[in-house]
């Protein structure tokens, strides 16, 4: 398209001709390429692709996914990732060694997980594994669902809003293509995250997206993290040792923050 505006299309309409190669929600129809689904019309070079408005998650081999552990049997998991049957998974397709009946050590009901779709066949049966890089369990947080339609807007060409997105927000956030975020850090930057997405999710459709939510995070914080990093590096200590009190001894080695 050469605007910006994004036009909005039904089932049936014509959108390209004998030259452009059909993307999601589209066919050929003699040498016209058409709609099979009402959705905004993106083309990327010759391909023309229909982004479905509204739609359930269907999933494919490889999607990685926010998956929660629905019931837990002797030798695997049922694990509701949002779609219109459950996905299995067998003990085989975990990290750990699991002992016949020793599920609910590793995974319980109601557990998040970060997963990945290991297949999906004809009947729709299909099956999630944990046994990839960086697959895990998904410890504290808050979970988010937006539609699954807006996934792609979230995550952004290349990863460019994403990107954006984690220039201004310091907490971890993994995006599900099933519509399902896990978002981990503190309450105000898990705010601030939930904030900028729900704002991606209501104006996806929108030209001038990016520029619209860069607006929005410089505003909740100028300059974005590096500008916080440098500000904390430059800045002088608040007290020194020799001005504590006896009850504000130096703390020890606790904990340290992955």
């Amino acid at each position: 398209m050469t605007t910006n505006q994004r036009k909005v299309v039904l089932p049936g309409d014509i959108v390209g001709d004998a030259r452009a190669i059909p993307g999601n929600g589209t066919k050929k129809v003699g040498d016209k390429l058409v709609a099979i689904t009402a959705g905004v019309l993106q083309e990327v070079g010759e391909r023309v692709h229909v982004l479905a408005m509204t739609g359930a998650y269907e999933p494919r081999p490889g999607d990685m996914v926010v998956g929660i552990v629905t019931e837990a049997n002797t030798g695997n998991w049922l694990v509701d990732i949002r779609a219109p049957w459950p996905a299995p998974m067998h003990v085989s397709e975990v990290p750990w060694r699991v002992d016949f009946g020793e599920t609910t050590a590793y995974l319980k009901v109601g557990d998040a997980i970060w997963c990945k779709v290991l297949f999906v066949d004809e009947q729709k049966k299909l099956q999630v594994t944990l046994k990839d890089r960086n697959l895990s369990k998904l410890e504290g947080g808050e979970l988010l669902e937006v539609p699954v339609t807006k996934v792609a807007r979230i995550i952004g060409k290349n990863g460019a809003m994403l990107n954006l997105l984690k220039g201004y927000v310091e907490c971890w956030m993994s995006v599900g293509q099933n519509g399902r975020i896990w978002l981990n850090g503190a309450p105000a930057e898990v705010l601030l995250a939930r904030k900028a997405i729900e704002a991606i999710c209501e104006h996806a459709n929108s030209p001038g997206l990016t520029e619209r939510i860069s607006a929005m995070l410089e505003a909740a914080r100028p300059g974005g993290v590096d500008a916080d990093l440098s500000i904390e590096k430059n800045a002088p200590a608040a007290e020194s040792a020799e001005g504590m009190s006896e009850s504000q001894e130096p703390a020890g080695d606790g904990p340290q923050e992955e």
